[in-house]
């Protein structure tokens, strides 16, 4: 039964996540750490910030992990399975439609009206960060991890997954 549930958890959230990576996560989030409880906040976090940092699609290499944790090896099989076959069906299916209408004026129109709806979800996620990194490190870690992460990248212009690192680090190191 529990290959069943990852493969549930992941199929829908990948199905429902338009434009796969950012989109996908809150959708991850939901399932994982809301509606089966596989982890919690703080540790779907770490596991994003992680992603993050790897190369490749963030919402397969959480997948994989995800699964791996929950259902061991065919666990991560069938959670990489599940997160690839949506748009692979997509791809499949509907190739032929999308050359046709590519260019139409309501598929553009449908695209623009679903990124308002992407950018609340990762709001809501970001703020669900914030509150549980206040709550689990308190105001001043807090406020030094923003301030140090805001500088690297803003100013010195660093990429954001050597900033991620940096920021891994700061945690082993201070918060252990």
């Amino acid at each position: 039964m529990i290959y069943w549930d990852i493969f549930v958890a992941f199929f829908i959230a990948n199905l429902l996540g338009y434009g796969g990576g950012p989109s996908t996560i809150p959708l991850i989030q939901n399932e994982v750490v809301n509606h089966y409880g596989w982890m919690t906040l703080q540790e779907f976090g770490d596991l994003f910030a992680i992603a993050n940092v790897l190369p490749g699609p963030i919402a397969t290499k959480m997948g994989g992990y995800i699964g791996y944790q929950v259902g061991g090896p065919i666990g991560a099989i069938v959670a990489l399975a599940a997160t690839i076959l949506p748009s692979a069906i997509a791809v499949i299916i509907l190739f032929k439609f999308v050359t046709l209408f590519k260019n139409s004026p309501q598929v553009s129109l449908m695209t623009k009206a679903v990124q308002p709806v992407i950018a609340i979800l990762l709001g809501v996620l970001a703020y669900q960060f914030f509150s549980s990194s206040f709550v689990t490190i308190g105001i001043l870690h807090l406020l030094i991890v923003a301030l140090i992460g805001y500088l690297l990248m803003y100013k010195l212009k660093i990429h954001p997954a050597l900033v991620i690192v940096c920021g891994l680090f700061y945690g082993g190191i201070f918060l252990s």
